[in-house]
């Protein structure tokens, strides 16, 4: 009986335990379950806003690289802008300097003016005058040239009369004067040489032909040119035959 009463309390205990044990079981089963949708629900919610960021973050680099274009679109107007301020301050720049220089020009005028005022004369007869100025000066350079020419002639005239004149003196060539034979006719025996006016030759002067350091002959001046001048071959003093590049001198 006992034994029996000792049986029954230990399956009442058993059960007992396993009882509370279900509750515990289910108790924690409960909790993880709860867990599991907290947790669930704030994986969605952080997934929900997740999704709302990236999206305000799309729509806040759209807005950038929006905002960036019409900032590169803005200084290049700002350039632009800067560019004409710069080119319409050249522009004020010159108008002024023009407006300077026109403002001196007319405060010049109306000095020159009042000049005419006090000698009675107006611009247009000043103009009539500078033009009759012009002319003369123009004529008076022709009668000038012109007078060199007849003076040059009147100078060749005279020794031309005195080399005719009998007792003629001997015509003397400047000193140190050199040339040479450029041209030789032989069948009437005169030469050019490379010597005029411009070395101060003169006509009827005695030049000497030279060849190596040999004379060769000497010629007499017939005509001089400004750059050249032809002379005779004197046979009296003919030592040989004039050729091209002998040299001359007096």
């Amino acid at each position: 009986m006992l034994l029996r009463i000792c049986l029954i309390i230990a399956i009442l205990g058993g059960g007992g335990v396993v009882a509370v044990n279900f509750v515990m079981v289910k108790k924690a089963l409960e909790t993880t379950v709860t867990q599991r949708d907290d947790e669930k629900k704030a994986k969605v919610a952080a997934q929900t806003e997740l999704a709302s960021t990236k999206t305000k973050l799309d729509t806040t680099t759209k807005n950038l690289a929006n905002t960036t274009a019409k900032l590169t679109q803005t200084q290049g107007q700002l350039n632009t802008a800067n560019g004409k301020v710069a080119e319409l301050e050249t522009q004020n720049k010159d108008l002024t300097t023009k407006f300077n220089d026109a403002a001196s020009k007319r405060d010049q005028f109306q000095a020159e003016l009042a000049k005419f005022e006090q000698l009675n004369v107006t611009p247009a007869e000043v103009i009539q005058l500078r033009a009759d100025l012009k002319k003369i000066t123009a004529a008076l350079a022709g009668v000038n040239t012109e007078n060199k020419v007849l003076l040059a002639k009147v100078e060749d005239l005279q020794r031309e009369l005195d080399r005719l004149r009998p007792n003629s003196e001997i015509v003397v060539e400047p000193p140190g004067l050199r040339g040479s034979v450029v041209a030789v006719d032989p069948k009437y025996d005169f030469v050019v040489l490379n010597i005029g006016k411009d070395k101060g030759v003169l006509p009827d002067g005695i030049m000497m032909i030279a060849r190596a350091g040999v004379l060769i002959g000497k010629v007499q001046i017939a005509r001089v040119d400004n750059t050249q001048c032809i002379a005779n071959i004197l046979p009296a003093w003919r030592r040989g035959d004039v050729m091209e590049g002998d040299q001359v001198l007096d």
